[in-house]
C-alpha cells in the first residue's frame, strides 16, 4: 500500500454569497489564479455562507 501525505486546503480568498445577480467574483478570482498557474477552485462554505477560493496544500 502506498503512503500518501495528508492534504489540507489553503484559503486564497473569501467572497460573500449574497453578491449582485450575475456577479461571480469568486469564479473570476479563481480563474485568474488558475491562469497564473495556481490549482485554485471555488467551494461553498455553508457554515459562513461564503464562497472560498482554495488550493490544496501538501503537509509534511
Amino acid at each position: 500500500m502506498a503512503s500518501t501525505s495528508p492534504q489540507a486546503r489553503t484559503v486564497l480568498e473569501r467572497f460573500p454569497a449574497g453578491g449582485p445577480r450575475g456577479s461571480r467574483p469568486a469564479e473570476e478570482y479563481g480563474a485568474a489564479q488558475r491562469a497564473r498557474g495556481t490549482n485554485a477552485r471555488v467551494v461553498m462554505d455553508l457554515r459562513t455562507d461564503q464562497f472560498l477560493v482554495v488550493t490544496d496544500t501538501i503537509t509534511q
